[in-house]
């Protein structure tokens, strides 16, 4: 009985671990990005930046951290939802979070695919072609411009949810 509740504790506690590297990982890469261009000047490069190379390998980590933990935080919150004994009809809270990971899973998955082209350019070419690694970032602001700021703001929302748990049903003596 005890493993059985270690095992369930374990399962609710990796996706929030995992969730809240990753949203901490994308933040700060979120806000390294930015400091690449001067947004009055239509996404070009900022000329305050002196050196490229050091802001590419201060921006590796930001992206193959937001890369691996995603998958990790996406494979650990099914498994927390096949395993668990929560029901999505009598806890609300936790139907709106299952819905805010999934409805931002494809695009998500979509940018992702960007990712993969900027950490093989980043981690395993011979050499970096920082023009197109700049160009792979500037797809990820054009693509889906606003997605980033409103995936922060759900991710935050749920841990709203996780803490004060609302629209829950509330049981009733049926004696």
């Amino acid at each position: 009985m005890k493993n059985k509740k270690l095992s369930a504790d374990l399962t609710a506690f990796l996706p929030l671990l995992s969730g809240s590297i990753w949203l901490g990982a994308y933040i700060l890469r979120m806000f390294i990005s930015y400091e690449l261009f001067d947004v009055d000047m239509n996404l070009l490069i900022n000329p305050d930046l002196q050196n490229l190379n050091g802001f590419l390998l201060a921006f590796t980590p930001a992206v193959n951290t937001t890369f691996i933990v995603y998958i990790i935080f996406i494979i650990t919150f099914t498994l927390f939802l096949m395993t668990s004994k929560i029901s999505l009809k009598e806890n609300g809270w936790l139907f709106i979070i299952t819905l805010i990971v999934y409805i931002t899973l494809p695009f998500e998955v979509y940018l992702m695919t960007i990712d993969y082209k900027i950490i093989l350019q980043l981690d395993f070419a011979n050499t970096t072609d920082s023009n197109y690694v700049i160009s792979l970032i500037r797809d990820r602001f054009v693509n889906l411009s606003s997605f980033p700021v409103i995936i922060i703001l759900s991710y935050c929302s749920a841990y709203f949810f996780i803490i004060f748990k609302p629209l829950m049903r509330k049981k009733t003596d049926e004696n």
